[in-house]
């Protein structure tokens, strides 16, 4: 098992304190020998649509000296377990969870918008210490 990120349960809460339900700690994908395991799977009903949201959430906490460099590793991640992702499990909306101040600072850079304009990458922002949500980007 992969280690988990240091705000791997801090993320959690706030999925469960904004009424998702958590329905795999880590989600499990195997696509023939390739293993893959993202931190966090959900499930929320919409009363309004009778329907059911499905996402999983790869937590990031960007707490390294580079930025750039957890950037990388994260955006490789995002994008291989998209893909995986969309061939078992299209139904299943993948979000990149960021702290809100590596949002506030890093996620500002020019650069940093460029790609995830470009990669089409979905947000979680979240607060650590309160362990809320913040805001989901799309």
């Amino acid at each position: 098992m992969a280690a988990k990120d240091l705000f791997h349960e801090a993320v959690k809460q706030a999925l469960l304190k904004d009424d998702w339900s958590i329905t795999a700690d880590p989600l499990k994908i195997k696509i023939e020998g390739v293993k893959f395991e993202i931190d966090l799977a959900a499930e929320k009903v919409i009363a309004a649509q009778k329907a059911e949201l499905k996402i999983a959430v790869e937590i990031k906490s960007f707490l390294n000296t580079s930025a750039i460099t957890d950037f990388h590793a994260a955006l490789g991640q995002f994008l291989n377990y998209r893909l995986a992702l969309q061939m078992l499990e299209s139904d299943r909306i993948l979000y990149l969870a960021v702290p809100l101040d590596t949002f506030e600072s890093f996620f500002q850079e020019k650069f940093t918008q460029e790609a995830v304009k470009f990669y089409q990458v979905k947000l979680l922002i979240y607060e650590p210490v309160e362990e809320v949500v913040i805001e989901w980007k799309n």
